[in-house]
């Protein structure tokens, strides 16, 4: 139903097309009320309490609002289930997380049979340093390895999940993941931390990047090219 798309974020870049199409009206945490009160929507759809401010902003406008808070690989699906039907294509979303469920399955089966899972961080941003939420870990799981802060992720507020670097040192990951959320992650960074050159992921050389359009826009994307790029990494 993307025709019915009639404005989107500066954030969105899945599918190719939506940014070359769609008229960008908000960054991530505020946008533009004039221009989405211009294009006439009949919903808009947020996530995250980050844009509870935006979202404020719209309603008092009279604009019909619906923000989202999925943080969990089942609660991704329920709402795709839920958009799909708001769109009246409540049969092609069910198709859809089907199609989604299988992926995840053959993933498990395939973790299920490996020999070795190793130890993952995953690593949302620098300073101060902030764990992968609870999608991720459930995906790291999924693609062979074990968040070494799988304690930290089910916390839907960013402080729920600041890790020490210290902390890092002693659970002493094997594969480090960096996605750093809105801008580029930088390989110089972790080995210059004091006492990270011991941890075995820098020790190893096994520090990689994720693509965040991928991996911590909690839809779509994670459950397909994101659980593919894990794969790919802690399988090798």
């Amino acid at each position: 139903e993307q025709d019915r798309i009639v404005g989107i974020s500066a954030y969105t870049v899945r599918p190719p097309e939506a940014k070359r199409d769609k008229p960008v009206v908000s960054a991530f945490v505020d946008g533009s009320l004039e221009k989405i009160r211009a294009l006439e929507p009949d919903l808009v759809i947020g996530y995250s309490d980050v844009q509870a401010d935006l979202a404020a902003k719209l309603i008092r406008a009279n604009l019909p609002v619906l923000v989202l808070q999925q943080h969990t690989v089942e609660e991704i699906l329920d709402a795709i289930l839920l958009v799909g039907s708001l769109v009246d294509r409540r049969g092609a979303a069910r198709e859809l997380v089907a199609g989604y469920r299988t992926r995840l399955d053959e993933a498990r089966a395939r973790t299920e049979a490996a020999a070795r899972r190793p130890r993952v961080y995953f690593e949302e941003w620098p300073d101060p340093l902030l764990c992968g939420g609870g999608w991720v870990s459930e995906l790291v799981a999924l693609a062979g390895g074990d968040d070494v802060f799988a304690d930290r992720a089910p916390s839907r507020k960013a402080t729920g999940r600041q890790v020490t670097s210290e902390e890092v040192r002693e659970r002493a990951p094997q594969v480090m993941l960096a996605s750093w959320c809105g801008k580029a992650f930088d390989p110089a960074v972790p080995p210059a931390r004091e006492g990270w050159e011991a941890v075995p992921a820098i020790r190893d050389g096994r520090v990689h990047e994720i693509d965040s359009a991928i991996i911590l826009q909690p839809g779509p994307g994670a459950l397909t090219a994101g659980l593919d790029a894990l794969e790919a990494i802690l399988r090798a």
